[in-house]
């Protein structure tokens, strides 16, 4: 994690944790999600925060290709959903969400496995995440799907701070 204290808000980049192979680590995950909690909250208290990164969860079935056959894996378990949940219960934004809450088949993350990209069976755990009290000032929120170079692609919010 990298915190840039800018003037008038704080910029968080950010690797979450994944669960690994059955979850072997969602105690340590669900720790960490706790903690960084707490701390993006604590700087929500001085000024606005713009967080970015892969969050390793994808947070509604909405964001994934599978979610039936995905439900306990990492990355879309009860618990990181959860976890997710409460950052948004908690004054958050998903700034892809706000800007299209029902665009389904848009991914940030594919397997290099079983051709997943070329059919689409991808996950979005990529996202920028704002402070509540600037939700307004986002102008928009893309995923550049067309991009390719790695199995993850570019995510972009567009804000007028």
């Amino acid at each position: 994690m990298i915190t840039a204290e800018f003037e008038d808000f704080y910029f968080v980049t950010v690797y979450v944790p994944n669960s690994q192979r059955e979850l072997a680590r969602l105690s340590y995950r669900m720790k960490w999600e706790e903690d960084f909690l707490a701390y993006i909250k604590r700087l929500d208290e001085k000024k606005p925060v713009i967080y970015c990164g892969d969050l390793n969860v994808a947070h509604e079935e909405i964001d994934l290709k599978n979610p039936a056959s995905n439900h306990k894996n990492a990355g879309f378990s009860d618990e990181e959903r959860a976890a997710f949940s409460k950052v948004l219960e908690n004054g958050f934004v998903d700034s892809f969400r706000f800007f299209y809450p029902e665009k389904a088949n848009i991914y940030s993350w594919w397997s290099y496995m079983f051709h997943a990209r070329e059919n689409n069976a991808g996950w979005r755990i990529d996202y920028f995440v704002v402070s509540d009290r600037i939700k307004e000032k986002m102008e928009d929120a893309k995923i550049h799907c067309n991009i390719m170079g790695s199995d993850h692609c570019p995510v972009e919010l567009d804000i007028n701070l």
